[in-house]
């Protein structure tokens, strides 16, 4: 095998979130960046479309303009709906992140961050599947990816692509991950959520919403309490994104239609919510939730995973982009490190670096979220968290700033300090 061809000095997989924010990273950093998608922008991706403030300082950090003025709906804070109370809490202020939170439709967010990419420098390559990692072999090192790119005529053709180093950010299905043998924790939790977008004068709301509890009303005589959790992301066109989503930890996981599930609980919303079939528009989507580091190694052999792909959905509340474009940030530091070194252990000894930053990072905050997931499994357990824990004030900072991932991590009030405290203290998952 010819292992001396280089197509680029890195190939990143996916333009997602976490792809086209390492490759912006990189490019703007001088290396050489393919960037290969499966399909073609615009496209369409199943998620809530909302931002926490966490998320928003990703999107400053890499330069985008986060404005109304272009075309973000912005949010003052989150909506909490139990069946029986309703909390509207803004959106702490913090040293750390923004006190605001973004909503955009994902056909427009990866669309806007593909284009940031390709401003920076990386070269974007669309309709290209890759298959599997291309390995040396005689080390087992990744040297590239294997793919079918479409052509077109539509029909998609065998092609693979070299560089010394290759960023998994392939999503849900870490296709690249598997291919090298690294699979996922089948103890650490993963989620499945639902959605559809509705036409609905809830659409400028202020707060986005989280539904910590989802009732089924049609016999009001015996309103039966639903397995998952709920989201409402009001998107300024008119349209809101609502959604379900549903934990392993849950004993209906494996059992659940969740389209009806979605269409039981909207049936049973107030009237003039507008959560009506005649006003759904377009389809259900759904899609599988990696959580809480489920895939490790993060790096291995010239493959690195992210976002994802590497399991970083937070099992508090089911977000992914902002830990996605976290870990972007991070890997895109220590590759342009390691890049700057001669190949070998001196270059492996950077690369190193990028797991250990990402469990510093997340990895004792998603621990204690892991735990959180088994225990809110259990429907008693989180019937009694809302219940009683909701209404005890002293206690609602920290299961908000806890649940949201909004705390500031060093410094910032006790609540901040408390949440810092145990995230270190609790280890991280292997």
């Amino acid at each position: 095998m010819n292992t001396s061809r280089q197509d680029a000095e890195v190939i990143v997989v996916g333009a997602g979130p976490a792809g086209s924010t390492v490759a912006t990273y990189l490019a703007r950093s001088g290396v050489d960046v393919l960037l290969l998608e499966k399909t073609a922008f615009p496209r369409e991706k199943v998620c809530g479309d909302g931002l926490t403030p966490r998320g928003v300082k990703q999107l400053i950090d890499l330069g985008i303009d986060t404005r109304q003025e272009a075309g973000w709906v912005h949010s003052r804070g989150l909506r909490i709906l139990t069946g029986d109370l309703t909390l509207e809490l803004d959106w702490p202020e913090l040293t750390s992140y923004p006190p605001y939170g973004v909503s955009r439709t994902r056909h427009d967010f990866d669309d806007l961050l593909a284009k940031t990419a390709v401003k920076a420098g990386a070269r974007l390559q669309e309709r290209t599947t890759v298959t599997g990692a291309v390995t040396d072999e005689r080390t087992g090192r990744v040297i590239g990816v294997q793919a079918k790119v479409g052509g077109e005529d539509g029909v998609k053709r065998p092609a693979d692509f070299r560089a010394p180093l290759v960023l998994a950010c392939d999503g849900v299905s870490a296709r690249l991950a598997l291919s090298v043998g690294i699979d996922k924790h089948e103890k650490r939790p993963m989620g499945v959520a639902v959605r559809r977008y509705y036409t609905s004068p809830r659409h400028d709301d202020p707060f986005i919403e989280g539904h910590l509890e989802l009732w089924d009303r049609s016999d009001p005589r015996r309103p039966r309490l639903l397995p998952g959790y709920g989201w409402a992301f009001p998107l300024g066109d008119g349209t809101v994104n609502v959604g379900l989503g549903m934990l392993s930890t849950s004993k209906a996981f494996r059992s659940t239609d969740y389209r009806a599930l979605l269409r039981s609980w909207l049936d049973s919303t107030p009237e003039e919510w507008g959560y009506r079939e005649e006003n759904a528009v377009g389809r259900i989507g759904g899609a599988g939730l990696p959580m809480g580091f489920n895939r490790t190694p993060h790096y291995r052999d010239g493959l690195l995973l992210l976002g994802d792909a590497g399991g970083m959905v937070s099992p508090f509340n089911g977000e992914g982009i902002s830990a996605a474009m976290e870990s972007a940030q991070l890997a895109a530091e220590f590759v342009v490190q390691a890049l700057a070194r001669p190949e070998g252990p001196s270059r492996e000894r950077a690369l190193h670096g990028y797991p250990l930053a990402l469990k510093e990072k997340m990895g004792g905050y998603y621990q204690l979220g892991n735990v959180f997931a088994k225990a809110i499994g259990k429907p008693k357990v989180m019937r009694a968290a809302t219940k009683y824990g909701l209404r005890i004030n002293p206690l609602i900072p920290l299961v908000y700033k806890g649940l949201s991932g909004c705390y500031d991590a060093s410094g910032g009030d006790a609540v901040d300090r408390l949440i810092s405290i145990a995230s270190r203290l609790a280890p991280s998952p292997r």
